[in-house]
């Protein structure tokens, strides 16, 4: 088939799934985070932990609540790992090492799912389904409490400082989103063929007559809730790549959408909270926009053919699947490196240098288009802030976002929001890039000014955006196992997720404490063309700004050469 009917076949079947799903999932969501009924099991889970649910948060508390469950998942999770030898279900695993348990644990509590070591050889099933996975729901489910908590600090009209109930949000976010869209494409998956075992492998003869071992676990289960949670850990190494996570082009797509689903729903669900379809629609066109313009930079480096070998092959097909071929690597590559979720079913390090060089751009972006489930529409509303305080101040209108005004607080919480992750990003690159002990971990690396030490600045600066950003993926030249490696990309991760949570709930109770204004001619508006291309513009400048120069040392001069 041809690659441009294939591209765009699978992007038209991705797009429609979305839009039949926008309204319902989007409105649904919508209700569950704004219920006053709740389920028999919330109320019992509530009475086991004393919670009790009708009591309003700060944002103080809320954020002492987020913090706090989240500390207690890296130490049950760090535990786990460290015991697995004397636990059920290890395959005959030892235990994880500290500091490759410590970076796992910081990983998967955050979001982040970077896997520093190989699954099938390092962890159990019982780690995988009973820590990681139960991880990948609740750290999805955190990041839709603090976006609906955001969301509540807009809207709220009483000037005053509630944001809801953590508890309640994290709860509802679990038992009524994430759970039964798990459930769904679990089965999906199932009938594609994904594997789903309690056993930990089998052994087979190869044609040589060797014998070779199969690893298999509960993998279906795990893989929609990766997918869904926008998370990316796989239960092998090689990730989506692998049959038996992802055996057919079905499967593929579906995990796309998957991806997806819930980032570009929360939308809808932003729209119908603040009761206003405009706000929505516009967010979901920067989002849309930003997606496009990467997919199609990406998608053209890819198709057109560098060197020898790939002339002759007719693409450039080294480190994709020819089950999915470009267009279905390039598609879920853009993908994932957009929605902060890791998974990947291509090597993202064998893409062409301006390809490769469009996916880390795509997580510079700050991981909004459409971002992660929750840290995408936060994200974005964030920048939506400042947007709104920079327009104001080019045209002389009031800084007023949906009828709060924009002063030195708020604009200092939201700025200070967005400048965790390039000072993560590039304090961390450098630091690597300048320690000697670093540069023999770069598996493409060589003398200095080669083009193999290009690669490998670009690999380090990589990392760190995946990192900073909690998407989790990684181009794969680069061996992170070093002690230094372990322990400054877990500070990375620990701090590109909780301190712009701390920034955006302050924000957040900033703006609950104010009574909305009316809007009147001097307001900005905040929905249309007019500010969704000033919007558009905030987010290309504020990463163009940042990270041209860090990105010029590496992709940029790698595709020039």
């Amino acid at each position: 088939m041809n690659p441009a009917l294939a591209a765009t076949l699978q992007v038209g079947v991705v797009v429609l799934i979305l839009a039949l799903a926008y309204v319902p999932l989007g409105d649904h969501m919508a209700r569950v985070l704004t219920s006053q009924r709740h389920l028999r099991v919330e109320r019992l889970l509530y009475r086991v932990v004393r919670v009790d649910a009708s009591r309003p948060q700060t944002w103080v508390g809320y954020t002492a609540a987020v913090l706090g469950f989240s500390l207690v998942g890296v130490l049950f999770l760090y535990a786990l790992q460290r015991l697995q030898a004397v636990l059920p279900m290890s395959g005959g695993r030892p235990d994880v090492p500290s500091a490759m348990a410590f970076n796992t644990a910081v990983s998967f509590v955050t979001n982040t799912n970077w896997q520093s070591y190989s699954p099938e050889t390092v962890m159990g099933n019982l780690v995988q389904a009973g820590g990681l996975a139960v991880q990948n729901f609740l750290s999805a489910a955190v990041g839709i409490a603090v976006a609906v908590a955001l969301i509540r600090g807009i809207v709220a009209k009483t000037g005053g400082d509630g944001l809801g109930n953590f508890w309640v949000d994290l709860v509802r976010a679990t038992l009524r989103i994430l759970l039964p869209l798990a459930v769904l494409f679990a089965i999906l998956f199932l009938t594609q063929g994904v594997v789903q075992s309690f056993h930990s492998g089998f052994d087979f003869t190869n044609l040589d007559g060797s014998t070779g071992h199969a690893v298999v676990g509960p993998f279906a289960s795990q893989e929609a809730i990766k997918e869904l949670g926008t998370n990316g850990g796989g239960s092998l190494a090689t990730n989506s790549a692998h049959p038996f996570e992802n055996p057919t082009p079905l499967s593929n797509i579906a995990q796309i959408i998957a991806i997806l689903l819930i980032p570009i729903c929360l939308t809808r669900t932003y729209s119908t909270l603040v009761k206003d379809r405009r706000q929505g629609l516009t967010i979901l066109g920067v989002m849309a926009a930003l997606l496009t313009v990467i997919f199609a930079i990406t998608a053209y480096f890819e198709q057109h053919t560098t060197g020898v070998a790939a002339r002759a092959a007719g693409a450039m097909m080294e480190g994709k699947e020819q089950r999915f071929g470009i267009p279905g690597s390039v598609l879920y590559a853009v993908a994932t490196t957009g929605t902060s979720t890791g998974a990947v079913n291509a090597q993202h390090d064998s893409f062409s240098a301006a390809g490769g060089g469009a996916l880390i751009w795509n997580m510079l972006l700050g991981e909004v288009a459409p971002g992660g489930v929750g840290t995408g529409l936060y994200g974005i509303l964030v920048l939506a802030v400042i947007a709104v305080f920079v327009g104001g101040l080019l045209v002389g209108r009031t800084p007023t976002f949906l009828g709060k005004k924009i002063g030195q607080r708020e604009i200092t919480m939201a700025a200070l929001s967005i400048l965790v992750m390039p000072a993560l990003v590039l304090v961390g690159t450098g630091i690597t890039m300048t320690l000697s002990s670093t540069t023999g971990f770069q598996g493409n690396s060589g003398d200095p000014g080669s083009p193999q030490s290009v690669h490998g600045y670009s690999e380090v600066l990589y990392a760190f955006a995946s990192a900073a950003n909690n998407n989790g993926s990684a181009f794969g030249g680069l061996t992170v196992t070093s002690d230094w490696f372990q322990t400054s990309l877990a500070v990375a991760m620990m701090l590109g997720r909780f301190l712009p949570i701390v920034f955006t709930l302050a924000l957040a109770g900033l703006l609950a404490r104010q009574r909305p204004a009316a809007s009147s001619t001097a307001t900005l508006p905040t929905h249309g063309l007019l500010f969704g291309g000033l919007l558009f513009g905030t987010v290309v400048l504020v990463a163009g700004l940042t990270f041209f120069p860090a990105l010029a040392l590496g992709p940029i001069a790698e595709a020039m050469q």
